[in-house]
């Protein structure tokens, strides 16, 4: 099939190179020529594991297609994908001017019968609105063409979206055609052979069923972080706690991890927004707005025992942390929302020097700090250490799960470690004489072992 793409950025380049991997001719567009330029040469702007291989391949298989022309682009796709950016407003509402302004091109450029699917993430009701925009630019232009707006929200994980969507839980479909869904469905069948894979509902119900995913999995995330910061205060270890709970088929382990709360694009965003439209139509999302505060609350956690730590230590103006990790999550160079630079931003207001390192987020976080002096990136986990005051791990990269804990001890000023991922054995800390602060964990104290 030939399968149009607005938007190169995360989902649409993903979503282009996945579907022309499985044998479409997919034609991918953006108003960035720089981008449209890279792209062509098989430059990838952005990082997500094994997407470059995919790109580069589907290029030069001749199935994969890129141009700053949208003309170009519907002139022979059945189906239209509008996955450009959706960023918040101040009020915490979805920025839908990139959305609306694809829309209108689309409704420019129609020329015969077209499917225009919704990939990006939307509020409620913004289908309709294209259905609007579309309808009132084929008015302008006095043609009657017949086309369809489809939802289908995306599910796709940073650091595996190729498998994400190689590979899907699910493939929601909104629409009340079912024609149009036959098509969908024959557009989707190659990554749904091993079962059926395909929900349809309406339009409203599949952009709802994005935030309600999001924002369900932000509210695991919000509980069991706070049942975390309890545990510190009765005594309780969190790693028993969740083993004890996720026992529970009902409840399960996935997403019950505490750590320093979530960030990236995606949740901070989603669940602002779904709290915004709840307010829209006047109803209070009492859980929702909760599990926006204790996330909030949650970045800032170590960064007061950090104080705490150095506090009868001379205080920790003038010291030095170094920080590994500063992607929101492993496996992606994405920095927003990162709990990471929550902490070393905070860190920095209260004196400190943050040397940190990341395996693939270093260059966005020095461009995030550039020209503060108190924000330095490192090209080596180990030598940054060196005369720092105390090493804060803050994103759990598998580089860091086993690390050479003896090089540790020897280059800290303090041999202390803040664990806010959770990733070291008691044993292990205290064979090397090392302190080690958790989140909701017992404090491993230099004098164990």
């Amino acid at each position: 099939m030939n399968v149009c793409i607005v938007g190169t950025g995360y989902v649409g380049l993903v979503s282009a190179a996945c579907l022309a991997e499985t044998g479409n001719h997919v034609y991918c567009v953006d108003i960035n020529e720089d981008v449209i330029n890279r792209l062509k040469n098989g430059d990838i702007h952005i990082y997500e594991p094994g997407l470059g291989e995919i790109v580069r391949r589907n290029i030069a298989e001749k199935r994969l297609f890129f141009t700053a022309s949208l003309e170009e682009g519907m002139v022979d796709s059945m189906f239209v994908f509008n996955c450009v950016g959706t960023p918040p407003n101040p009020d915490g509402s979805c920025d839908l001017s990139a959305v609306f302004q694809a829309a209108r091109q689309i409704g420019c450029h129609l020329s015969d019968y077209r499917i225009v699917v919704n990939k990006s993430t939307v509020p409620v009701g913004t289908a309709d609105k294209i259905k609007e925009i579309i309808s009132e630019e084929l008015k302008r232009r006095q043609v009657d063409i017949p086309f369809d707006v489809v939802s289908n929200p995306e599910f796709l994980k940073e650091g595996d979206a190729v498998n994400d969507f190689m590979k899907p839980d699910r493939i929601i479909i909104g629409t009340d055609n079912a024609d149009t869904a036959e098509l969908l469905s024959d557009l989707y069948a190659p990554y749904a052979r091993s079962r059926d894979k395909l929900i349809v509902m309406g339009v409203r119900s599949a952009e709802m069923t994005k935030y309600a995913a999001n924002c369900m999995l932000a509210t695991k995330i919000s509980f069991i972080n706070e049942m975390a910061n309890i545990c510190e205060s009765v005594g309780a270890d969190i790693r028993d706690v969740r083993v004890g709970i996720g026992s529970d088929h009902r409840i399960g382990y996935h997403f019950i991890y505490p750590g320093l709360g979530y960030g990236g694009s995606c949740f901070p965003k989603d669940v602002k927004a779904l709290i915004q439209t709840a307010l829209d139509v006047n109803y209070r999302p009492g859980l929702l707005t909760a599990v926006e505060e204790v996330n909030y609350q949650q970045k800032f956690r170590m960064v007061e025992k950090v104080k705490t730590y150095f506090s009868d230590k001379g205080g920790v103006a003038g010291k030095t942390i170094a920080v590994w990790g500063l992607s929101f999550k492993a496996n992606t160079d994405d920095i927003r929302d990162s709990s990471a630079i929550y902490l070393s931003s905070a860190l920095i207001d209260a004196g400190m020097r943050v040397r940190g390192y990341d395996p693939v987020a270093g260059e966005n976080a020095r461009a995030y700090f550039r020209g503060n002096p108190a924000f330095e990136i490192a090209a080596d986990q180990y030598d940054m250490l060196d005369a720092a005051d105390g090493l804060a791990v803050l994103t759990d990269w598998n580089q860091f799960r086993n690390p050479n804990f003896k090089m540790i001890r020897q280059k800290l000023n303090f041999p202390i470690i803040f664990d806010g991922r959770n990733l070291f054995p008691t044993s292990t800390i205290s064979r090397f004489g090392l302190g080690c602060i958790r989140v909701g964990r017992p404090e491993i104290s230099t004098t164990e072992g």
